[in-house]
């Protein structure tokens, strides 16, 4: 009898996860200085959002922002105008504003790294000639960085978060360690962590919705959703919609 009792509780379905009532979100994955498609797909979940009826709608940007594509300044000065026009817009701090505000102070580390993962694009948005990027060394670099980003941007980046959780959805940059606790996270694993989260088979707190590794489409997995499309790579950049117990896709490329 016990073991048909057991049999019966691995067959129950889990139940499926759900924003409260009322409540909308769309989370955006990794734009990467992408500023054209950025325009675009705000415009498309505009449209998505009006044509779906009212609701408490909240923008959840996954991070990674910042870096590799050819108007990082441009996408900070979009949504940190649109974060003033928008209260219910919110942000994550990805691996990317990490290493471009530790450079920004200058630390040493921060600013090899941010050369190596696509940082010259940022700074070369941020209106520094290529010819003078190229003779710099890190000092100049730092120095540069601090004339040419707005003292506004710094500090609109410096407030994004690093865990949001809205219903059954946890919303991360990167991921989460899968046997800590959402509240016991470490920072450097939600904006850092790879393998250890992706690898990950069973279930966690929260359905985790997540950017930073690329997908050639949204990824659905058991208990995570990876909204990462390369936008810098492919051209495309994904949103991902939830209401309710439903989910849908806004994408632009």
């Amino acid at each position: 009898m016990l073991k048909k009792l057991l049999q019966g509780r691995r067959a129950a379905a889990a139940p499926t996860p759900a924003i409260p009532d009322g409540e909308r979100v769309y989370a955006v994955g990794d734009i990467h200085g992408c500023d054209d498609q950025l325009s675009r797909l705000l415009t498309a979940i505009d449209a998505d959002d009006a044509a779906r009826g009212r609701a408490q709608t909240t923008l959840i940007f996954l991070g990674d922002l910042v870096d590799r594509g050819p108007a990082s300044a441009g996408v900070i000065e979009r949504l940190y105008r649109l974060a003033a026009d928008r209260p219910a817009t919110r942000f994550l701090l990805g691996n990317h504003e990490e290493v471009f505000l530790d450079a920004l102070k200058g630390d040493p580390k921060a600013l090899r790294m941010f050369c190596r993962i696509g940082g010259r694009e940022t700074i070369l948005s941020y209106g520094v000639d290529s010819t003078e990027y190229d003779r710099m060394d890190y000092d100049e670099l730092h120095q540069a960085m601090q004339r040419h980003v707005p003292a506004e941007h710094q500090a609109f980046v410096e407030r994004f978060e690093d865990l949001i959780v809205i219903g059954d959805y946890a919303f991360v940059h990167a991921g989460v360690r899968p046997d800590t606790d959402l509240a016991a996270q470490r920072s450097a694993d939600l904006r850092w962590i790879r393998k250890p989260f992706l690898d990950h088979n069973g279930p966690l707190q929260k359905v985790i919705v997540h950017g930073h590794t690329i997908s050639e489409d949204l990824d659905v997995q058991g208990y995570r959703i990876g909204v990462d499309t390369g936008a810098y790579q492919t051209g495309r950049l994904t949103a991902l919609g939830l209401e309710g117990t439903e989910r849908w896709t806004v994408q632009v490329g």
